[in-house]
């Protein structure tokens, strides 16, 4: 995966990819040999949540999306927050909804997007109001949800099994 950061934050020196020892044996990573910074490019946690509202799955796709993909509601939790009150946060932020219960699905690795979602379940109450972040949103009964063979879609695929559901994936065209 290609990296963004080609200068150190710190003395402003180019990194370069370099050796060094670490608690696991010798392990390369961007530093810099000027003063030593190391970028870690550990990943970064992002919520996702599989909505529950009125006994439907809200669906949502993103207004930056090209095509019609809907899929769970995500965000990046902010510094402070537990996850559960970051999801909670991110379903009223997004949706308007507000949650009445959380509980965990479950934690996938996202390695293409070097992230580790950690995916709820939330029932939510109120009245859908999208952000400007959605384009628009589906309701689905659980029988007729469609899982996608990644990411969050594997969480979602567990959540139905949980509920007697055996998930239906949908296909994406192959690429190259």
């Amino acid at each position: 995966m290609a990296h963004a950061w080609n200068h150190c934050p710190n003395c402003a020196a180019p990194l370069a990819l370099i050796a060094a020892a670490e608690d696991g044996g010798e392990v390369e990573r961007l530093r810099c040999a000027a003063c030593g910074f190391t970028h870690w490019n550990n990943p970064t946690p992002v919520l996702a949540a599989i909505v529950e509202y009125r006994g439907q799955v809200l669906l949502a796709r993103n207004a930056a999306w090209t095509g019609r993909m809907f899929a769970l509601i995500t965000g990046f939790m902010e510094a402070g927050e537990s996850p559960e009150a970051g999801i909670a946060r991110e379903v009223k932020e997004e949706t308007n909804l507000d949650a009445s219960a959380i509980d965990l699905v479950g934690v996938w690795d996202f390695q293409r997007m070097n992230q580790v979602i950690i995916a709820y379940h939330v029932v939510a109450d109120g009245e859908v109001s999208l952000s400007p972040e959605l384009a628009e949103y589906k309701l689905y009964d659980l029988a007729d949800v469609r899982c996608w063979p990644s990411g969050t879609g594997h969480a979602l695929a567990k959540w139905l099994r949980s509920r007697g559901h055996e998930p239906q994936f949908i296909e994406f065209p192959k690429q190259g």
